[in-house]
């Protein structure tokens, strides 16, 4: 599976990166498990997963995958509606699907999604991580919506201000993310142990020596955190409620993998990814998470860029971070105890942060404005209601935006000083310009004869068909007015038939 005998330094690289990327992995797994409402091992069992069976599968070389914030809020709200029994069935849906999908040849087709609507999906996630894992740094209760979330801030501030456990837990929070921040400025030295393991070690150190009354993270060994679904959670999977989950964990999951497919293509000089072999192998770890009822899985472009700027060759360092995830795992389960959940919010919400396209968006809007519209609208619906039905509004404004702007025509009114009023239309005509060609015919002069051209026109949709046939028919009912309609350059005298657009 890997060969290294004519390259013995991709062997060293790649066994240095496969560490680089376990380091950055172990505090996301954890956080990720535990922002989803579910036992922090399956993130374990998710990571482990997609680096011992993805990684060794045909696919993106350099793309690590596991357990993605991208994911988290969706997790959470199924967790919350179906229960952790249901959830590994969804996963198992999901991933089925995925293998159907890959298998058919949908992988690349998944290119087409606007850009504005993936980004709005990020951006929604990351509102909705760093609204939601406020509560969690500060030791409180989380509310269930999006609204909730938002309106609750006050009274969260007010009981941070009183002080307490309150305040001890968010200022344990708060350090962390401070490191997450400031960890680019220490000297290279210390820049080489990677910033979110850096951040959660001292947060869970400065907690552990000063005896902080923080909450922990619960452990139960990875072995009784599994939990494969039962056949009440596969037949639960009959409802609408819980299809349209499957739905969106397989929309939400393959796009953000095949994304983050096409974003480390550009870092490396190899091979490109194949989408449906990716799209596959996604499908084939998915469905092992689902038997295992752990978490869902998906490629993270945080796991995988560490892994190509740590130097990595070949496939063997994503496969080797996934044996290293589970030497943990099963060696030092402990130490996952001692972690406090203030510094996994603490991450999350730095990694919330990060999906906000902030820089991005003022230039966008000042290019390309009906973009920035689709991008915040899908952000804001995603928080506002749920993940599945923020990422179909954004997609449907997308459709109608690109619908508006490819439906372009242009009438053109010549009028002579003899002869007939003749209107050229030019472009395509289409149901969502009939206003502005209704308009524009309804304000010719009446007692003028006209002639419809429409031989430069690319499309005619039947609206604009049956819409000019009837404009044709009153002007000719009129004494005033004869219409006469031509294209292909075949005139057509009277109105008893519009041509069909090419």
């Amino acid at each position: 599976m890997f060969s290294f005998r004519k390259d013995p330094d991709a062997l060293r690289r790649d066994v240095l990166a496969s560490l680089v990327v376990f380091l950055v992995a172990l505090p996301l797994c954890v956080g990720v498990a535990v922002a989803s409402g579910v036992p922090a091992e399956l993130g374990l069992i998710t990571g482990i997963v997609g680096g011992l069976v993805v990684g060794a599968l045909p696919s993106s070389r350099l793309q690590v995958s596991g357990p993605a914030a991208g994911l988290t809020v969706l997790v959470f709200e199924a967790v919350q509606e179906f229960g952790l029994g249901t959830l590994g069935a969804i996963v198992v849906a999901t991933g089925l699907l995925q293998l159907a999908l890959g298998a058919l040849g949908v992988g690349r087709w998944f290119r087409a999604i606007s850009v504005s609507v993936v980004q709005g999906m990020l951006a929604g996630i990351g509102l909705v991580l760093l609204f939601g894992q406020l509560y969690t740094m500060a030791g409180a209760r989380q509310p269930r919506s999006g609204p909730e979330k938002i309106t609750g801030i006050p009274e969260l501030a007010a009981d941070i201000a009183t002080g307490g456990r309150t305040l001890t837990a968010f200022m344990v929070g708060a350090g962390t993310i401070a490191v997450l921040v400031l960890w680019k400025k220490a000297p290279a030295a210390l820049r080489t142990v990677p910033a979110p393991l850096a951040a959660v070690a001292l947060a869970t150190a400065t907690t552990a020596l000063a005896g902080l009354p923080v909450a922990h993270v619960e452990v139960r060994g990875l072995l009784q955190a599994v939990q494969p679904p039962g056949a009440d959670a596969l037949t639960s999977l009959t409802g609408l409620a819980a299809m349209s989950t499957v739905l969106a964990f397989t929309l939400i999951a393959s796009a953000e993998s095949l994304f983050s497919a096409a974003a480390v293509d550009r870092m490396h000089d190899g091979p490109p990814t194949d989408y449906d072999k990716e799209l596959m192998a996604q499908g084939v770890g998915n469905t092992l998470c689902g038997v295992l009822g752990a978490l869902p899985m998906t490629a993270v472009i945080v796991r995988s860029a560490a892994n190509v700027q740590a130097g990595a060759k070949t496939a063997l360092s994503r496969f080797l971070h996934g044996a290293w995830l589970l030497l943990f795992a099963a060696l030092l389960p402990a130490a996952i105890g001692i972690i406090p959940l203030a510094a996994l919010a603490g991450v999350l919400i730095h990694a919330g942060c990060k999906l906000i396209p902030v820089k991005e968006l003022v230039p966008l809007w000042r290019d390309q404005r009906g973009e920035a519209i689709v991008l915040v609208v899908t952000a804001l619906a995603i928080v506002t209601t749920n993940m599945f039905d923020g990422v179909l509004l954004g997609l449907l404004l997308a459709v109608l935006k690109a619908a508006w702007e490819t439906s372009r025509v242009h009438l053109q009114v010549h009028e002579p000083a003899c002869g007939p009023v003749v209107v050229t239309l030019t472009g395509n005509a289409t149901f969502l310009r009939l206003p502005h060609i209704l308009d524009t015919l309804e304000k010719l002069p009446a007692h003028r004869k006209a002639e419809l051209d429409l031989s430069q026109l690319h499309h005619l949709d039947h609206a604009c068909r049956t819409a000019l046939d009837t404009w044709a028919e009153r002007q000719n009912t009129s004494a005033a007015a004869l219409a006469r309609v031509e294209q292909d350059d075949a005139p057509m005298s009277g109105a008893a038939h519009v041509p069909r657009g090419r």
